[in-house]
């Protein structure tokens, strides 16, 4: 009986994490469109200050469905200072792997001499590494500067950069396993954790966490806030000079979020999110994983603004994972579905 009980109160717990039972009210946004060509995903996006959007397609995860599971994954750009932005699909170089490119995070860096560095997490055959890439934008190329494995580098997520070579980095799951990472969701592990990497320094720098997903830094480089996509929240993190968090605060929320983009100029949090996990992992049609956009604004304050300013039942886009605003256009993309273009 005692075991038939702790099996019920784990499924139960399982359900709550995930949402299962939440339905959203539809919030819609006048002037949004598709984005053509990106068909498969675009699970992470990320906007340089001079308005480039690097968009990560083709994510193949464990227990999440794929639209081309044999396709290799791809990295489009769109410059959204252009009257109607595109996508267009980047050029890898020679020598990288491409038939298992498997891109899931990204974050960008601008050296000193303006020089563009692409952090992709990849996950080729199942496995997880960091793809270092330098963006030549004269003929829309990215061209493969090295791969960073490690051993504290298991189940990787999301990235942000730090410098050239190095970054915080969420291991979403402690096991790298399907099998043990559904055990390790199911009942309820805090395992997840925050990895900092440098060619000199790989450390665990923050611990705890259901399920450790998207990562960000603010704009005056203090803070680094993480998503615990299970958990509900988003954590506030104070940078020290060793490159250790210590926990600030917490902002609870009522949806699972995914990744974090910031508004360089107002320091607020746009966030991918997924109102119902449920439907993101169980694969009916009748039933689509919805999408939602939440705005969280002065979370360092004692009563930060969160705003929903996109929610869609999943007839139009299904599963967002990411939102990233810039100069009043949003971009909206998702796990393994389609991407959206708003004029706000």
């Amino acid at each position: 009986m005692n075991k038939l009980c702790a099996v019920n109160s784990a499924l139960s717990s399982c359900r709550n994490r995930l949402n299962a039972s939440r339905e959203i009210a539809p919030v819609t946004l006048p002037n949004c469109r598709l984005i053509k060509g990106i068909e498969t995903g675009s699970e992470d996006i990320d906007i340089l200050p001079n308005g480039l959007a690097f968009i990560s397609s083709g994510l193949k995860y464990p227990g999440i469905k794929s639209f081309a599971p044999d396709k290799p994954g791809e990295i489009f750009l769109m410059d959204l200072n252009e009257n109607d932005p595109r996508a267009v699909e980047l050029r890898i170089s020679r020598g990288f792997d491409l038939a298992s490119f498997n891109p899931h995070g990204i974050s960008t860096y601008v050296d000193t001499y303006g020089t563009v560095y692409l952090f992709v997490v990849n996950h080729p055959h199942q496995k997880s590494t960091v793809e270092l890439f330098k963006f030549v934008e004269a003929d829309n190329s990215l061209v493969h500067l090295k791969t960073i494995r490690h051993d504290l580098l298991t189940s990787v997520n999301d990235i942000v950069a730090m410098g050239p070579d190095s970054f915080y980095a969420t291991n979403d799951h402690y096991f790298s396993d399907f099998i043990l990472m559904f055990l390790e969701m199911f009942l309820g592990l805090t395992w997840s954790n925050v990895i900092y990497y440098s060619p000199e320094e790989v450390k665990e720098v923050a611990a705890g966490f259901y399920s450790a997903n998207g990562i960000n830094i603010s704009p005056d480089r203090k803070y680094i806030y993480v998503a615990d996509v299970f958990d509900h929240n988003v954590h506030v993190m104070e940078k020290h000079a060793d490159w250790n968090l210590t926990h600030v605060k917490t902002l609870q929320l009522d949806t699972l979020v995914d990744n974090l983009s910031i508004d360089p100029y107002t320091g607020d949090i746009w966030i991918g999110c997924h109102p119902n996990g449920m439907k993101l992992f169980y694969d009916d049609p009748e039933n689509l994983p919805a999408s939602e956009v939440l705005r969280i604004q002065n979370i360092l304050s004692e009563e930060p603004a969160v705003t929903r300013l996109y929610a869609d039942n999943g007839s139009v886009l299904q599963g967002s994972s990411v939102a990233s605003i810039y100069e009043g256009k949003l971009l909206i993309g998702t796990v393994f579905h389609r991407a959206l273009y708003c004029e706000l």
